[in-house]
């Protein structure tokens, strides 16, 4: 317990080592010294080095490691070691390329992951204690009958990586071992599973793992999930005390060895609102914390730029900083609006204090004024009509000033006072592999779209709800002044007409319409 407490905070060195074939094949730069200290640098005590080996290796009966893979990936090891982390290696990748396949090959499979994790732990059977193995990475299984049975399939493959470790000597005799649940998922009867694969081998120096990537219809942005509300909330409470009660109240320790939103991606913008990513932050920090669960982000280029070794987003990190050792407050929403015209009225906010106190507004350096620039009644906070005025300028769309709401701990909360008008759209005609809507955005930020046919039942995929998911069925493009239909949008799409809303974050709404004739696709606004 004492061991993995000391892991957190972690960071995984995403798509490198587990990218195939080989450390840039996934768009990220050669792994440095320089990049390393960086992250250490900025309060990060482990570190999760996911390898894929199958492409590294000969073949059987010996299935010998690619000397030069080895020698690189012990490179990093050494160096992240004397940068002072704990450092958590694996089988990444291979739990889906060749290890699924052992309910049907139990023979070739057992043999090549003994043959993997026999070198690897005669390769680091010396090394410090704050290097830690994992047995696989996400485990799944093709051929068994359902869950229950590969449950069992996992606690064999689980259990045969456990003992040949332990059978190596040295200081694998004590190393901390870390064994997933099916999945890696959080749900009871996986944990369940695991607890009887603990029983069974009564080593006190193992921790389970599980990922963490959010509900998913809001880690996804599908079926309206636009916002962290009380089915986020849930969600996340209910995996964590679920892990808390299997384990950690029993004296094993958790690894979250995964955790982010999966649809979290710079190169992906608008997808997650970032107000409502920071309010989700702040939630998976303060309730793991209180659990004692060790949580290690999922970075796999979104949040640091590793060639120029800053965050993409500060404010981003700054909130999980915050939230490794205090609650942070947030708000309803991190966006006012205002119309580009006409006169500008008060707005208001919703204060979620977290147990924190509303210390005051600040736009840069300069505090506003409580009372004549805002007042606060409980946790509503009010901009005045005077102080929008002036923050607003000159009112060009978009946002026209920032400014931050102070709390008496955690990271600040950032207010975008944004200038828009309802957006407007055009006719179009397209076909199925290219068709886009023209659209002035006018200031507006796209949330979501709705897709139905004239009897109201859900259009084109994932037909259980009308909401379709951000940037696979559609996607903004701000730059281009159009909103894209994508081509597997139109690929579950019936012809005929459909109704398309599309919501805005400033609560406007527009309906189009569009209208599919084999492959092609005309588009209007009546």
């Amino acid at each position: 317990m004492a061991r993995v407490a000391a892991m957190q905070p972690g960071w995984n060195l995403g798509n490198t080592f587990d990218a195939i074939p080989d450390e840039t094949s996934w768009g990220n730069p050669p792994t440095t010294q320089a990049m390393l200290h960086y992250v250490r640098s900025q309060g990060y005590n482990s570190i999760r080095i996911p390898i894929t080996w199958s492409n590294h290796h000969g073949a059987a009966p010996d299935y010998t490691l690619d000397a030069a893979w080895l020698s690189r990936v012990r490179q990093v090891v050494d160096w992240s070691l004397a940068e002072g982390f704990y450092v958590m290696i694996n089988l990444h990748h291979d739990s889906w390329q060749w290890i699924n396949g052992y309910p049907g090959d139990r023979t070739t499979v057992m043999n090549r992951y003994n043959a993997l994790w026999r070198q690897l732990a005669a390769t680091f059977r010396d090394y410090s204690q704050k290097l830690v193995f994992e047995s696989i990475n996400e485990p799944q299984f093709t051929g068994t009958s359902g869950d229950s049975e590969s449950d069992q399939v996992l606690n064999e493959l689980n259990t045969a990586f456990v003992r040949l470790v332990r059978a190596s000597g040295g200081g694998n005799a004590t190393r901390l071992l870390v064994l997933p649940t099916l999945y890696t998922s959080s749900e009871q009867a996986r944990l369940d599973a695991l607890t009887g694969t603990f029983n069974q081998l009564r080593d006190p120096n193992l921790a389970a793992t599980v990922h963490f990537y959010g509900w998913w219809p809001f880690s996804a942005n599908i079926a309206g999930g636009t916002r962290y509300d009380s089915n986020v909330e849930s969600d996340l409470v209910g995996g964590f005390d679920r892990v808390y009660n299997t384990f950690v109240s029993r004296g094993i320790p958790v690894i979250i060895g995964e955790w982010a939103l999966l649809a979290y991606d710079y190169t992906r913008p608008g997808i997650i609102e970032r107000g409502e990513f920071l309010k989700y932050i702040e939630a998976v920090g303060y309730n793991a914390r209180i659990r004692k669960l060790t949580t290690m982000l999922w970075d796999a280029g979104s949040f640091l730029e590793r060639n120029e070794l800053r965050w993409r987003d500060q404010g981003i990190y700054e909130m999980m900083k915050a939230s490794w050792t205090v609650r942070s407050g947030t708000a309803s929403s991190d966006q006012v609006y205002l119309p580009r015209s006409g006169t500008i009225t008060a707005r208001s906010l919703t204060l979620n204090l977290n147990g924190t106190s509303f210390q005051g507004l600040r736009q840069g350096s300069t505090n506003l004024v409580n009372g004549t620039d805002y007042t606060v009644s409980g946790t509503t906070l009010t901009l005045t009509a005077a102080a929008l005025t002036r923050l607003a300028g000159n009112r060009a769309y978009g946002v026209n000033a920032t400014i931050e709401a102070r709390f008496s701990q955690g990271a600040p909360w950032q207010i975008s006072v944004i200038t828009s008008d309802p957006p407007t759209q055009a006719a179009a005609t397209g076909t199925t592999s290219s068709f886009s809507i023209p659209t002035q955005f006018r200031g507006d930020q796209l949330a979501t779209m709705e897709a139905k046919y004239a009897d109201g039942s859900p259009a084109g995929p994932a037909n259980w709800t009308s909401y379709k998911e951000f940037w696979a069925s559609f996607q903004p493009d701000y730059t281009a002044n159009t909103i894209i239909l994508k081509p597997e949008f139109f690929a579950e799409v019936n012809d005929g007409r459909v109704t398309l809303t599309f919501h805005f974050w400033s609560g406007t709404k527009i309906t189009y319409y569009i209208t599919k004739s084999g492959t092609t696709v005309t588009g209007s606004t009546t």
